[in-house]
């Protein structure tokens, strides 16, 4: 009833399920792809250490820095994100790194300085590496945001009207913002009726 297979073609269902759920080879060797498995690893380190240790108040941090991490290395990796285009994903993206980096190296310093214990300084060690792969990926957020703003910010998305039988039927706009990041301080606003166009 279809193509005869050789018995050893397909993969057995269970690959199949764990293949769908681990990163594409491409998103795993892409920068930001190897930046958010270095910051679940950490994470998920630093978490078993202060687990561990005699700072384990200090937990709750660690732990959820890789559920975050582990979220959006999920959500890039099967292009989740494009789904839900009302989120701000870099921005989030951004201030999920900006906040991870801060905390983990005030944990870090705090692990270090006040615990004598062994997994508590390797929860420590463990942070500051953390530190700086949060620090390094809100960096190249930050980066990528200001090139893309150099070059316009433009998107072409018109709000979705709502079908049905309403009288009311509600007018859209679209707002176009230049602004300019270096240079005079000159602002662009047009407004423009999405029925007139």
């Amino acid at each position: 009833m279809g193509d005869i297979e050789a018995p050893g073609s397909r993969p057995p269902p269970s690959q199949n399920a764990l293949l769908s759920v681990l990163p594409s080879k491409e998103f795993a060797s892409s920068k930001k792809g190897m930046l958010l498995l270095a910051e679940v690893a950490l994470s998920f380190i630093s978490f078993v250490c202060f687990a561990a240790s005699a700072a384990a108040a200090f937990v709750t941090i660690p732990l959820l820095e890789f559920l975050a991490a582990l979220f959006l290395l999920f959500a890039y990796s099967t292009k989740f994100n494009e789904r839900f285009k009302g989120f701000l994903w870099p921005l989030m993206d951004f201030m999920r790194c900006v906040s991870a980096s801060v905390i983990f190296f005030i944990v870090s310093i705090m692990a270090v300085s006040k615990y004598v214990d062994g997994s508590s300084k390797a929860a420590g060690v463990f942070g500051f590496i953390a530190t700086i792969v949060f620090a390094l990926d809100f960096y190249l957020i930050f980066n990528e945001l200001a090139t893309f703003l150099k070059q316009g910010g433009e998107t072409t998305e018109e709000p979705s009207r709502q079908q049905g039988g309403s009288e009311y039927e509600p007018t859209f706009y679209t707002a176009k913002l230049t602004a300019p990041l270096q240079g005079n301080k000159t602002y662009k606003y047009e407004f423009s009726d999405s029925d007139s166009d």
